[in-house]
C-alpha cells in the first residue's frame, strides 16, 4: 500500500466533479486500500479520491479508530432531514476549521469495494462525513457552504475540534 498526496487548496482538481465507476477491478480496490492508508497517516475522518488527485466517485470515512472504514463507490445522497450547525475541517484545507450547516440525518446509496449495492442510514459525525465526501466527489469544499470567509478560523492550540464524544449512529445493508 502506497500513502498519496493529498491536494491542498487551491488545487482545481478539488473543484472538478469525479467521474462514476463503471468497474470495480483490482485497480479501485488498490486506490480504495491506498486512500484508507493515507486516511489514516493524515488522522483524517474521510478522503475521497478528488483529494488524491483521482477523479473517480470513491471514498473512505472512518469515524473513530474502533470502526471499520467504509468504502464508499459511485455514492448517492437519496435523503437528507434535520440540520445543525457543526465545525468542520478538511484534510485539503489544513489549518483550518468553520462552521457550516449539514442535514443531522442522511441516507446514502453506493456500492462497496464488492461491487454490491449498499444503503447507509446515517445521523450525526457519521451523516456529516458522508455529506461532506460526497461534496468532494461533486467538486464542492465545505469553505463554500461558509456563510463568509470571517468565519474560518485558523486552527491555534486553544482550538478545540475534538469529536470523539459526538455521538455515531449507522446502519449498513446490502442488497
Amino acid at each position: 500500500m502506497t500513502i498519496l498526496e493529498i491536494r491542498i487548496v487551491p488545487d482545481p482538481i478539488l473543484k472538478i466533479k469525479a467521474h462514476k465507476i463503471k468497474k470495480i477491478d483490482d485497480s479501485i480496490k488498490t486506490l480504495a486500500l491506498d486512500m484508507f492508508e493515507t486516511l489514516q497517516d493524515a488522522h483524517g475522518v474521510g478522503l475521497a479520491a478528488n483529494q488524491v488527485g483521482v477523479l473517480k466517485r470513491i471514498a473512505v470515512i472512518q469515524t473513530s479508530l474502533e470502526d471499520e472504514p467504509i468504502y464508499i463507490i459511485n455514492p448517492e445522497i437519496t435523503e437528507m432531514s434535520g440540520e445543525r450547525e457543526v465545525e468542520e475541517g478538511c484534510l485539503s484545507v489544513p489549518g483550518y476549521i468553520g462552521n457550516i450547516f449539514r442535514s443531522e440525518n442522511v441516507k446514502v446509496k453506493a456500492q462497496n469495494l464488492d461491487g454490491k449495492r449498499i444503503k447507509i442510514d446515517a445521523t450525526g459525525l457519521l451523516a456529516q462525513a458522508l455529506e461532506h465526501e460526497i461534496d468532494h466527489l461533486n467538486g464542492i469544499l465545505y469553505l463554500d457552504h461558509l456563510k463568509s470567509h470571517e468565519s474560518l478560523r485558523k486552527i491555534t492550540d486553544e482550538t478545540e475540534t475534538d469529536t470523539e464524544d459526538e455521538e455515531v449512529s449507522a446502519k449498513e445493508t446490502t442488497s
